[in-house]
């Protein structure tokens, strides 16, 4: 038996790029149809295109999702494509660094409009479309930093763990329409994102680096490595999961103290 999403349809924000483009390929493959919820025209655009020349079924909607009448707009846009939703999977993200001195109001503000507003608005506009179709699933992509903090990234991290808490409150308060809502949470993943974040370091290569030793299977995920989970989620396969938050990290949140730490603090002792 296969995860298979014949005759459903998913929309994914944040789906031109990265982990929101490999999950609205991924769904494609698995016979969904995908509406793709993006500000990035160009590169969402040429996905669907490129989705649509391999005959899959895959749109694309303009969306800037931390402004909830773009998002109104698209769903409604989606719905009058495919007449009915049935999955969404909230991936659309973006990194800004700082702590909360350097910080700036405006970068606080953006940050948490697009993650959290923007979660928000997705699910807001998208639900009531959900539940007409008698229910389905929400997934949300978090981060490992919605239950852990990395240096000098206080708004990303405040609005990725706000993202656990709005799972969890969907989760609940729409189980008895046969909804499931989960957050998948992601370690380092090699998107455009993490490069662009490196890009900033005096030597990326380094930081790259740096990133793949965090993990103790010794690498960064591939986007693909994140969106079988949220399929899996999204899918019938998982139909007595809700309100969870899925670790998806190479094991980057086991080892006591960091790797750093296992390997020359008391954790290399084991190695004598």
């Amino acid at each position: 038996m296969n995860i298979d999403f014949t005759n459903q349809v998913a929309v994914i924000t944040g789906g031109a790029k990265g982990i929101g483009a490999a999950t609205a390929e991924l769904l494609c493959q698995l016979n969904a149809r995908v509406a793709i919820f993006d500000l990035d025209e160009e590169q969402a655009a040429l996905l669907a295109s490129r989705l649509t020349e391999r005959g899959l079924t895959a749109s694309f909607h303009r969306c800037d999702v931390s402004d909830a009448s773009s998002v109104q707009k698209a769903t409604a846009e989606a719905v009058q494509h495919y007449g009915a939703i049935h999955v969404l999977v909230h991936s659309a993200g973006i990194q800004r660094y700082g702590d909360v001195i350097s910080t700036s109001m405006e970068t606080w503000r953006e940050t948490l409009a697009v993650h959290v507003d923007g979660c928000f608005h997705a699910v807001r506009f998208v639900l009531p479309h959900i539940l007409a179709a008698g229910g389905g699933s929400v997934v949300i992509v978090g981060s490992v930093q919605t239950v852990t903090s990395v240096a000098g990234s206080a708004a990303y991290v405040t609005a990725k763990h706000a993202l656990a808490g709005l799972t969890r409150s969907i989760a609940l308060d729409f189980a008895k329409h046969n909804v499931r809502a989960n957050c998948v949470m992601p370690g380092a993943v090699d998107t455009p994102m993490l490069r662009s974040a490196v890009s900033l370091a005096p030597d990326p290569q380094q930081v790259l680096n740096g990133c793949a030793r965090a993990h103790p299977l010794g690498r960064i995920a591939q986007p693909v490595e994140i969106a079988r989970p949220i399929a899996f989620l999204a899918s019938n396969w998982a139909s007595f999961i809700t309100g969870a938050t899925l670790v998806v990290d190479g094991g980057m949140l086991v080892p006591t103290g960091g790797m750093g730490f296992q390997e020359s603090g008391t954790g290399s002792v084991s190695h004598l």
